[in-house]
């Protein structure tokens, strides 16, 4: 009896990690080469996206920061510039993220599943569009590379809403 409800788990938690390669993408690097790389991977285990703090100056995005859940992730990038804070609405996902860089990123556009629009930075640069290569994906997690005042590049990772995980 203990062999079967081991194999049905082995079973259960084999289709889990089979859905969730088959449905995770990455979108990226956009940006520039400099910068020491960060990763957010570990902070999508506290929940989906909930709030984006992002600091701009009139040229650049200069750092950010993420809530996952409840969590912040750690604050990547500089300290100078305007902080703005956007948080989603619960059950929001982001589902696109556009913007603009040459060798720093410039400007972010995360487009949500309600059809808004969370802009930080300015229209300069050159142009990217991240999207997730499968459907009913959403932004799991951002990394990329960030210097001491400033964020060279992003890159962003898709995969399925955390919630449908959880209940198994």
């Amino acid at each position: 009896m203990l062999t079967v409800a081991f194999l049905a788990l082995l079973c259960a938690s084999a289709s889990a990690s089979k859905l969730q390669a088959n449905s995770s993408s990455f979108s990226g690097e956009y940006g520039g080469l400099g910068g020491k790389r960060f990763s957010h991977s570990g902070n999508q285990l506290d929940g989906p996206i909930t709030a984006i703090r992002v600091r701009v100056n009139s040229y650049y995005i200069i750092g950010l920061q993420v809530r996952y859940g409840k969590v912040w992730s750690d604050y990547v990038g500089g300290k100078l510039g305007k902080l703005k804070e956007i948080s989603l609405y619960p059950g929001e996902s982001v589902v696109q993220v556009s913007g603009k860089y040459k060798s720093y990123l410039r400007k972010l556009v995360f487009v949500t599943d309600k059809s808004r629009f969370l802009t930080f930075g300015k229209d300069r640069g050159k142009s990217f569009k991240a999207v997730p290569l499968h459907p009913n994906t959403v932004l799991r997690f951002i990394s990329g590379r960030s210097g001491q005042s400033i964020i060279n590049a992003i890159g962003f990772h898709w995969g399925v809403y955390p919630s449908e995980h959880e209940n198994c």
